[in-house]
């Protein structure tokens, strides 16, 4: 697999994380993939490729690319045997200056590219994309239909900063106290979040702490769930086993037993 990945100019560089290009053979034909404090936005060069956002809906195919806001339960890619893609990993509040409709709108419910940008921009883009070229053409070439497609987004300040205070602290900060900071009602903060990241304050905090959760196990060690959920901020170990399934579609003795499985099957870093 080829992976070649940026982080854009300002004033990109404060809504994303990074741009990517991707292209090969996976080394999977599935991934799952829980909640993530992130937005996701792929265009695809090469065959469709399948998703389902959650266990309850049908899986969709995506041949020109897909969006997705703020999920707040796992969702699940089918590869093609060969895949090509360019994309950006958005910070949570970044893809809002890019939308034309409210990011809760699309909230567990992924939408094609041409659904968020038209059809004529879409082909337009994929078609510039496809005869660029070497990666960081390609990069180049999304960063610029980005800038041209920023916009101002009502709020934004309000719902970046404090974004930023709960990933600073893993979610474990106080809603009300960074409310009262800002001084806002929780009405308005929560109304400005769903609008623009398309979740609440507290749906974004849970994500922080469970993501946080999930990443500080090594599959590789014995694992106890009584202190990993001690750890998480659970004193209940049934009501932290009810979140960790809730949040990653998995129990968390099946999560390491799949993650066991792949680093025996994948050897490396992943």
């Amino acid at each position: 697999m080829q992976y070649v990945s940026r982080v854009p100019r300002p004033p990109l560089d404060g809504l994303i994380d990074d741009l990517y290009y991707l292209e090969g053979v996976p080394p999977y034909a599935r991934l799952r993939l829980p909640p993530m404090p992130a937005v996701l936005l792929i265009v695809n060069l090469g065959a469709p490729f399948n998703m389902r956002a959650g266990t309850d809906i049908e899986t969709a195919e995506y041949a020109d690319g897909c969006v997705i806001t703020m999920p707040t339960r796992a969702f699940e890619f089918g590869y093609p045997l060969q895949t090509r893609s360019v994309g950006v990993h958005f910070k949570p509040w970044g893809l809002a200056p890019f939308l034309q409709m409210p990011a809760a709108e699309l909230c567990d419910r992924p939408a094609t590219v041409e659904q968020v940008w038209g059809r004529p921009a879409i082909a337009e883009l994929r078609d510039r994309l496809a005869t660029a070229d070497a990666p960081n053409e390609m990069l180049t070439l999304l960063e610029e239909e980005l800038m041209r497609r920023l916009c101002e987004s009502a709020g934004l300040g309000l719902v970046r900063h404090t974004s930023s205070a709960l990933a600073a602290t893993y979610g474990a900060v106080a809603i009300g106290d960074l409310r009262v900071a800002a001084g806002v009602s929780s009405t308005h903060l929560a109304q400005r979040f769903k609008e623009l990241i398309g979740v609440t304050p507290k749906q974004l905090a849970r994500t922080y702490r469970c993501t946080a959760t999930v990443f500080a196990i090594n599959p590789a060690e014995p694992i106890d769930s009584g202190e990993l959920a001690g750890r998480a901020g659970y004193f209940d170990q049934a009501h932290f086993g009810h979140e960790f399934r809730a949040f990653t579609g998995l129990t968390p003795t099946r999560y390491i037993e799949i993650r066991r499985r792949f680093l025996h099957e994948h050897p490396g870093p992943t």
